[in-house]
């Protein structure tokens, strides 16, 4: 069996935006987080710093060259970028709207619709909503499909039977969903398309079933942590320092777990979902000090030799269970310390990691 494709979640908030200026202060992007964050106690391993100083802008095209080539290089088959759309607005836009205007980088990509409202959750106001999500009706449907038709039809696309993959990350939250897929697949095969490859995403929300959807893919280890294991196994320390309380995560728990999930269960939860399949999920690390003021999640013991014993095992896992896709959270969430790209700490040892498992011969 060939190995499954590597997907690593790709996030956008590198390049300043009128929005976020007006939120945030001006020539804010997600290193404006990164750099001012702090360590909670000794040994904590922040300030997150990327090798060589490297704070990239993505509306750069230098950057995004950058990128693509160093997850090829190291066995990181394509991006699965967020897209962000409030009806008809969209938001952080601009680099893969570049990626489709200019046809570089020449690297694979599909999209999760991030559809979640923006707040001030980041400083705990998350009652104070900056963007509000409004799903509209059929019209505001087929002007969001029109949107993302030029990226579908796009030959770097990620496409299972000949449709274009597409994640949703909550959706459970978009009224008549059900409803609006169809008319999605409709459309497509209306302007040539086999359709479209539906993927729900298994996150830390509540996850009623909605019909429709082709696929599962599981973020974790969100999706682990709030689903499948009581916090006693997994939470080895918490605290509070100053206005914020921090909860220390066990890294090798978690995995054991992630790891743990047997064929069976998955299979079952499959049938009660209505899906085809699982796409499992990997991830790197976590740690979102330099985004949350009042509430930090992290990890204790991580290491990259770890990852790539663990890694490892979830590509056999993948290929026990017909996933033609192992998707990582992620290739350069910084604020979240979930992040491939090379950093001051650990360097190329991530990409490392998961180069040296492809390379294994069974």
């Amino acid at each position: 069996m060939t190995n499954p494709q590597v997907i690593a979640f790709y996030l956008p908030q590198f390049h300043a935006i009128p929005e976020n200026n007006r939120w945030w202060g001006e020539g804010f992007t997600e290193w404006t987080n990164t750099r001012k964050a702090k360590p909670l106690f000794a040994g904590h391993n922040q300030p997150r710093e990327p090798m060589n100083d490297y704070y990239y802008d993505l509306t750069d095209a230098a950057a995004r060259k950058w990128q693509a080539e160093t997850a090829s290089r190291y066995g990181v088959d394509g991006f699965c970028y967020y897209h962000y759309w409030f009806k008809g607005k969209t938001l952080l836009e601009a680099p893969l709207q570049e990626v489709l205007r200019l046809g570089e980088p020449d690297f694979p990509f599909c999209l999760s619709w991030a559809n979640e409202p923006w707040t001030r959750a980041w400083d705990g106001m998350e009652e104070h909503i900056l963007m509000d999500q409004d799903y509209g009706d059929q019209a505001d449907w087929q002007a969001h499909f029109d949107y993302l038709l030029p990226a579908f039809k796009d030959p770097r696309y990620i496409c299972i039977e000949e449709r274009p993959v597409f994640l949703i990350y909550r959706p459970a939250s978009i009224p008549n969903c059900t409803e609006m897929l169809t008319y999605w697949n409709e459309q497509a095969q209306t302007h040539g398309l086999a359709g479209i490859y539906f993927v729900e995403t298994l996150n830390s929300f509540d996850l009623p079933i909605v019909p429709g959807f082709d696929a599962s893919v599981e973020f974790e280890p969100m999706y682990t942590m709030r689903h499948q294991m009581p916090n006693a196994l997994h939470v080895v320390n918490e605290f509070t320092t100053g206005e914020t309380t921090v909860h220390i995560f066990d890294y090798e728990r978690v995995w054991t777990r992630i790891l743990g999930r047997m064929p069976d269960q998955i299979v079952k939860r499959n049938a009660e979902r209505g899906v085809k399949q699982t796409f499992v999920g990997a991830f790197c690390d976590w740690d979102n000090a330099a985004r949350s003021k009042h509430f930090v999640q992290l990890f204790h013991g991580v290491t990259p030799q770890k990852f790539a014993v663990f890694f490892l095992h979830q590509l056999l896992r993948a290929k026990a269970m017909n996933s033609p896709f192992i998707f990582i959270n992620a290739w350069n969430e910084w604020a979240e310390g979930a992040y491939l790209e090379p950093d001051r700490r650990f360097g190329y040892a991530f990409l490392e990691a998961i180069a040296q498992t492809l390379s294994l011969k069974e």
